[in-house]
């Protein structure tokens, strides 16, 4: 049975649809990227999913519940700008979000010091005010207050947009522990993280759900190829002549790099060899690697 259900959600702001009409289910212990870019309707979707939000059609159903059921004491979420009383020390907020979510004060206590253990944060740290934590720190505490109370779901909004590269890496590493023992949804537009640490993806744009599946079977759907092109002189002056070319999907540059995209690697590496031979062009590099995941979904998203 399906962990969570979701079937024709739909999310109106008076005359203006944020979310329409999107059906998905997935399962226990998975990690669940809902992508996209700004102004799909990431955070109003997790924000109905979550209960903050009611729908204005549609049906969510989480299993042994009835359809749009009170579902908040089975899932724990996280916002993108989570608040805290910075005033508190990382243990005594905690222990505070434990006994919000009806634990006694002992079993509030004992889990906010096994929590504090598992998001990584340090015996001196815990005993520290909340203003002096990093970026990571809080956002790994946010974590752990979101799951205080055992949830069998986690709704992350953007977890990591904020961070910087090392808080970012922390919290991706927090992720796939967490993901052993419960599902996962987050949101991001960070498509290199979501290719990191999910096992599906949904992807979001304009309140549509455009494409969804697990990165491998979304790879093998939508397979394309890039080649890398770099040249002694201006790049600028070749991706008109590559842009016009049959087999190819778009082009663009990048630190004085053309990444060109392609429908059939071998027919474009050997035309574009071949005329950059008769034109003698002056490549310094010529490189075929696999389409990233931004690359397919700007495919999906134009097609």
């Amino acid at each position: 049975m399906a962990l969570l259900k979701v079937e024709q959600l739909t999310k109106k702001y008076g005359a203006k649809t944020v979310v329409d009409k999107i059906s998905f289910e997935f399962g226990h212990n998975q990690c669940i990227a809902l992508i996209g870019p700004n102004g799909a309707g990431k955070t109003t979707t997790l924000r109905t999913l979550s209960g903050l939000l009611k729908p204005s059609a549609g049906t969510i159903q989480f299993e042994n519940k009835e359809k749009n059921q009170d579902i908040r004491d089975k899932i724990g979420y996280l916002p993108q700008y989570p608040a805290f009383h910075t005033w508190m020390t990382g243990r005594e907020f905690l222990i505070y979000s434990g006994k919000l979510a009806k634990l006694t004060k002992e079993d509030a206590t004992k889990r906010a010091d096994e929590l504090l253990k598992v998001v990584g944060i340090s015996d001196e740290a815990k005993n520290e005010r909340i203003a002096r934590y990093s970026g990571g720190m809080k956002q790994r505490l946010g974590i752990a207050q979101a799951i205080i109370h055992e949830p069998k779901l986690l709704i992350l909004d953007e977890p990591v947009a904020s961070l910087d590269p090392l808080g970012r890496r922390e919290v991706l590493i927090l992720m796939k522990k967490l993901k052993e023992n419960m599902t996962i949804l987050f949101s991001t537009h960070i498509l290199n993280d979501a290719e990191e640490v999910s096992d599906e993806l949904l992807l979001l744009n304009q309140g549509h759900i455009i494409e969804s599946g697990s990165i491998a079977e979304l790879r093998k759907k939508y397979q394309t190829t890039v080649i890398e092109l770099q040249v002694e002189d201006d790049i600028n002056l070749y991706q008109e002549k590559l842009d016009s070319l049959d087999y190819v999907d778009n082009t663009k540059i990048e630190r004085n790099t053309l990444f060109i995209t392609v429908s059939d690697v071998k027919v474009a590496r050997d035309e574009i060899l071949s005329i950059a031979t008769k034109e003698t062009w002056p490549i310094t590099r010529f490189s075929i690697n696999q389409a990233s995941l931004e690359d397919m979904f700007m495919r999906v998203v134009k097609s």
